[in-house]
């Protein structure tokens, strides 16, 4: 991993860089040496304007007062250290010069032929001595009134210490731009190091956390950026794992004891019937196929609310909708539980409304065994002697449940949780710990919310509201139904 992030961080962005820092390089060399030659080729062009002054057309008539006027100038020239004044004669042989050596006649002079055939008379070139040193040179021709050329004044510099200066400027530069790549090179691995570190820790913790092993170390956030975001994000999602998968567990083992009660229940009532046969008594027999028949509606619950559950994680729990009567769903479902509340000695309670309340679009099964399942729940954590209490209320636009108990209470650490799949507050209790996670569920699917309210100590109260029928929204809810069961 470390070596493909670096790579690629070499190639997009260091390649980057340094394709730029060459090209600024290669832009400031071009501007030195431009500006550099440039000046020394200002400076011969300023001392030809300079020739206009000195051979006037009395001094440059002919060929001897072109070489007066020309040695005299030569004798005054006062930037004799800068450059070398030369004087050629009308054949072009160098007649005489500011440094009293003349120079070899096989020497050539490319200004003096570019001269020559210049329409102004006058050329500058750079070239090479035949000893190899570096020169500027350039030429003035001066031609008599009929047209004739007399002579011409040369000025030729040398080049060497311009060039070594030029050179030293760009090493310079090329110092720098070296500097400002290993700068870049160093902060870049330490960038990279800071990223690569932290990811090769979580590349490990989510590769334990995805063998199962949700008590792999927490990442140490060394940054408060994204890639401290990140550690967080990996940190919560192995907290929430390990939380999901010990719920899980007691979740299998509940259901699992769940299971084993009512069975064990009717096997043993199965073999004492069988081995009793027919001696067994009236009243033995009606005992035990009471406790079949309640063992095996028990079995039917905690099955068909696993069904449920498992249709809900999949998407395929369908609702069958209708208009529907909330308050006789409401009735049905606490005339069924009457009985086992009897038989507990609690008390529940409903008082059914005599005016008529308005319909709402839902599946009545469904909302039913929500209804079931919350009482039933309160019978659960209410003790003997306590109140189950049921309401229902008209809102206008929502119909209102509420189902109240006097049992012992939830815990506000565990009031946001027990909606959640698995979460059981009271694992004294029977149940799996999913029947209010799937009437939540169906609660939302009506369109509706299912809010909780409870204490320590003070009881429980379910809050169910349903929206009441609406013919444009139950349109919107039948689309949002198929969508989901898509």
């Amino acid at each position: 991993m470390a070596s493909g992030i670096t790579k690629r961080w070499i190639f997009n962005i260091l390649s980057v860089i340094i394709f730029i820092i060459i090209c600024v390089v290669l832009c400031l060399s071009y501007m030195i040496g431009t500006y550099y030659y440039n000046s020394v080729q200002q400076s011969i062009s300023a001392r030809f304007t300079e020739l206009n002054n000195v051979f006037t057309d009395e001094s440059a008539d002919t060929t001897t007062d072109f070489l007066s006027t020309a040695q005299k100038y030569i004798e005054d020239f006062p930037e004799k250290e800068q450059m070398e004044l030369q004087s050629v004669n009308s054949i072009g042989r160098v007649t005489l010069t500011s440094t009293g050596f003349l120079p070899d006649k096989r020497e050539k002079m490319p200004d003096l032929d570019e001269a020559l055939k210049s329409g102004t008379g006058e050329a500058i070139t750079t070239g090479q001595l035949s000893t190899g040193e570096d020169i500027m040179a350039g030429t003035r021709i001066f031609t008599s009134q009929d047209g004739t050329v007399i002579g011409a004044i040369r000025f030729v510099t040398s080049m060497s210490d311009i060039n070594i200066t030029i050179t030293l400027l760009i090493l310079l530069i090329s110092l720098v731009g070296i500097a400002i790549i290993v700068a870049v090179v160093i902060s870049g691995r330490f960038f990279i190091r800071s990223i690569v570190g932290p990811i090769k820790d979580m590349s490990k913790t989510a590769q334990r956390i995805a063998q199962g092993d949700f008590d792999a170390p927490s990442l140490n956030k060394k940054y408060d950026d994204e890639i401290g975001d990140l550690c967080d994000s990996i940190n919560y999602m192995a907290h929430e794992l390990k939380q999901t998968e010990q719920l899980k567990n007691d979740f299998i083992s509940r259901v699992s004891h769940e299971l084993r009660t009512p069975l064990t229940a009717i096997k043993g009532w199965s073999e004492t019937m069988l081995l009793t046969g027919d001696d067994i008594d009236r009243g033995t027999f009606k005992k035990g196929m009471n406790i079949i028949l309640k063992e095996s509606g028990r079995l039917t619950s905690i099955v068909e609310e696993l069904l449920d559950f498992s249709r809900l994680q999949s998407g395929r729990l369908k609702l069958i909708t209708e208009k529907t009567d909330l308050v006789a769903e409401l009735d049905e479902a606490v005339y069924i539980l009457k009985e086992r509340s009897i038989q507990e000695k609690k008390h529940l309670m409903f008082d059914t409304p005599i005016e008529p309340f308005p319909p709402v679009m839902g599946d009545k099964n469904r909302l039913r065994q929500v209804f079931m399942n919350i009482i039933d729940n309160a019978l659960k954590y209410t003790p003997e002697g306590g109140d189950v209490t049921v309401q229902i209320l008209n809102e206008v636009s929502n119909i209102t449940v509420l189902i109240s108990d006097t049992g012992c209470g939830i815990a506000p650490e565990d009031l946001p949780k027990v909606k959640e799949k698995f979460y059981k507050a009271n694992q004294n209790v029977g149940g799996s710990g999913i029947g209010l996670a799937v009437a939540d569920e169906i609660v939302q699917m009506h369109g509706g919310t299912l809010d909780i309210e409870s204490g320590i100590g003070v009881g429980t109260t379910v809050k169910i509201q349903i929206p009441v029928y609406n013919e444009a929204e139950v349109v919107t809810m039948e689309e949002s139904i198929n969508k989901g069961e898509n």
